[in-house]
């Protein structure tokens, strides 16, 4: 006997989700098989394109769902999207609507560690919820892989349409969140647009490879002050960033939390893209010093014989003047490297999308 055919329509967002999706589509099948139902044959479709929101900061799937069911092109549709969700003060990892066949899962909640295996048990977890007494015969669903890590608490959603959400619980709950934003920011992609803040640092670092003073200095200091020194520069310019690229969050029509939680993210984001910046002019300082000063020149400088440990000492100095240097006047050099940096600027695009695409839709209408 045929089995019925049961098509899973995969809508992601581009980015990591689109990426994370398309390592994962085709191994779909035959897990949902394995772990929902072998009932039925599997089939899933990926798409990528915005996920836009409404004027309420949501996005509409039971909408999107009605559009697919229209092109018949899906049974059951799960939407993937790089931006937070949340039911009350609680992040969500995924919004169902088992009534319309659809869901959304967050990456972010999701988690930045294993970040593919996590999203193939969560979409598992989600193709069954959907499709338990409608499109699967009851006598054959197996048990669902594993669903998303715990803490999880199934909560009631106060959004028409949706039935109910995976919700984070606890402080476990907010800090996991928060790492998956800041993963699915990338922000090691941050150092090419930040190039001229790179190239900048360099020549202000290029001092203390030339100047004796800078040398006596680094070697009088200890490695504590350094480490603050450090640190007070890579601080220096993530706050110059964020106040010249105007990636702060005042807004007020969001939740408190909210806020803070983009904002956090956007902070986290950027130190650890200018961190990476600050070990890349690490490694370039240390190869100059190598190569421009003698260690015979460098002990007598500094009245005691010079090892590897002092060069270090040395580029670590000239890095983090270098970075104050680099950070005045030092800026991210590109939209896309503003939009990646921040959440709010993400969905302030989406919102003007779907407003143009509603504009566009009425100015047809009419011309009709």
């Amino acid at each position: 006997m045929r089995k019925a055919t049961v098509t899973v329509g995969l809508l992601a967002d581009p980015g990591l989700p689109a990426e994370v999706a398309r390592d994962l589509v085709e191994e779909l099948p035959d897990a949902l098989r394995e772990h929902v139902s072998d009932g039925v044959a599997w089939q899933v479709r990926l798409r990528c394109e915005p996920l836009v929101l409404d004027e309420d900061g949501n996005i509409p799937i039971v909408e999107l769902a009605r559009r697919e069911r229209q092109r018949r092109e899906c049974d059951l549709m799960v939407c993937v999207t790089d931006l937070p969700r949340h039911a009350g003060v609680r992040p969500v990892i995924a919004d169902l609507s088992r009534t319309h066949g659809v869901a959304l899962a967050s990456l972010p909640a999701i988690g930045g560690i294993r970040l593919r295996a996590q999203l193939r048990k969560t979409l598992l977890h989600l193709a069954g919820e959907l499709g338990r007494g409608t499109v699967l015969p009851e006598h054959v669903i197996h048990t669902p892989a594993a669903g998303p890590i715990a803490p999880v608490r199934l909560v009631d959603s106060p959004e028409d349409g949706i039935d109910s959400s995976l919700a984070l619980v606890g402080l476990r709950g907010q800090l996991r969140l928060l790492f998956g934003m800041v993963r699915d920011n990338r922000p090691w992609r941050l150092v090419p647009s930040l190039s001229r803040a790179l190239a900048a640092a360099a020549a202000t670092a290029a001092f203390g490879v030339f100047y004796g003073s800078i040398w006596a200095m680094s070697d009088a200091l200890s490695p504590t002050r350094l480490a603050v020194i450090n640190l007070f520069a890579i601080a220096a310019m993530v706050v110059w960033l964020i106040a010249h690229n105007d990636l702060w969050e005042r807004r007020r029509r969001q939740p408190r939390g909210e806020n803070v939680l983009y904002n956090a993210s956007t902070v986290a984001t950027l130190s650890v893209g200018v961190a990476c910046m600050y070990a890349l002019l690490f490694a370039v300082v240390v190869l100059a010093a190598l190569a421009v000063i003698s260690g015979p020149y460098l002990a007598k400088t500094l009245g005691h014989p010079a090892g590897f440990g002092d060069y270090l000492m040395l580029a670590w100095l000239a890095s983090s003047m270098g970075t104050i240097g680099g950070a005045l006047g030092s800026s991210l050099e590109s939209e896309d490297a503003v939009r990646e940096a921040t959440y709010s600027k993400r969905e302030q695009e989406r919102r003007a999308r779907r407003r143009r695409d509603e504009e566009t839709g009425s100015a047809e209408q009419e011309a009709a």
